[in-house]
């Protein structure tokens, strides 16, 4: 318990730190001396605040989506952008785009769900069809499934002239998130709630089907449920903010290296774990090259890569 108020003390602070962090003047001493009319309070209240409860709620909600996909596929190498989720749900906000563009954000979000819905199940079905000889086998056969998903997506946003639409929603970012911009990502934040209440049953589905069912567990109902969760977060994020790559991948890995695969222990700490990683590199990429910023999607890409393959050299036997 100590470590993980100490955790949260850490996540706290560096969301402190990103409030303060920005092209524009932010210093405590110009926040006190201000009212709430007054264009420093404005830029916290408008800009940094939704920006940095965005980065908390992103960071959690792919970190858990992470660490339920690798369950129920009982694969370490498995998240929602290698699995063709998050290239189904830039699909579907395509659709809708072309076809209802006028539609509130939260039904985009949910005919994004929709299509991540199927593309996972798509991918899912696919695992069950081809031998598995190599824990590697279901990334690769994850990241084909997103590549050709993302070119349809690619040839119909060039054919409608959407592409800088489709780049955002490819390519996270937080600095477009201004109040009323990002409510969306509370849905991610109860998605997350709801799988630690279901921690337990995704625990024992992740032992496998045979396992479950002869432990008195509705297989089914409860794959259902996790996919939903990991289809709807990440509609939510890529929506909103965009994809960012490997988040899912690394912090799951990292916890279960620590602490095993009881999901309802280790869920805490995947989600301050998320949180914390995401702004780090945000924060990162506001100051490397301030007072331009680097797409946080660009940044934990090189994080996430290079975390990706220490994990992949130093522990393969126990990742797979």
């Amino acid at each position: 318990m100590k470590r993980l108020l100490l955790a949260l003390f850490v996540v706290m602070i560096l969301a402190l730190v990103s409030l303060l962090i920005g092209a524009g003047d932010l210093s405590l001493a110009s926040l006190l001396s201000s009212w709430p009319g007054e264009n420093a309070m404005q830029v916290l209240l408008v800009s940094r605040i939704p920006r940095t409860v965005a980065i908390v709620l992103s960071g959690t909600g792919m970190a858990v989506a992470g660490m339920i996909m690798q369950m129920l596929t009982q694969n370490r190498f498995v998240e929602p952008s290698t699995a063709g989720t998050v290239e189904s749900a830039s699909l579907g906000l395509l659709v809708v785009t072309l076809v209802a563009p006028g539609v509130p954000p939260l039904v985009k979000m949910l005919v994004a769900s929709a299509f991540a819905l199927a593309g996972t199940a798509l991918f899912l079905r696919i695992l069950r069809l081809i031998p598995l000889r190599s824990a590697l086998t279901v990334p690769l056969v994850g990241i084909m499934l997103g590549g050709i998903v993302s070119a349809v997506t690619t040839f119909f946003a060039y054919r409608f002239d959407l592409l800088q639409s489709l780049n955002a929603w490819t390519t996270g970012d937080f600095s477009g998130v201004l109040r009323g911009r990002y409510e969306l990502l509370w849905v991610a934040f109860g998605l997350t709630v709801l799988a630690y209440l279901a921690a337990d049953r995704l625990t024992l589905a992740g032992m496998g089907r045979d396992v479950a069912t002869n432990l008195g567990l509705r297989y089914r109902s409860v794959v259902s449920l996790g996919l939903v969760i990991v289809s709807m977060v990440t509609a939510a994020v890529v929506a909103t903010v965009g994809m960012m790559p490997f988040l899912g991948l690394i912090v799951p890995n990292v916890v279960s290296m620590m602490m095993g695969d009881n999901m309802r222990r280790s869920l805490p700490w995947i989600a301050l774990l998320g949180a914390g990683l995401v702004l780090t590199c945000d924060i990162v990429g506001r100051v490397i090259y301030a007072p331009y910023e680097i797409p946080i999607g660009t940044v934990m890409g090189v994080v996430g890569s290079a975390l990706f393959l220490a994990l992949l050299l130093k522990g393969r036997e126990r990742l797979a």
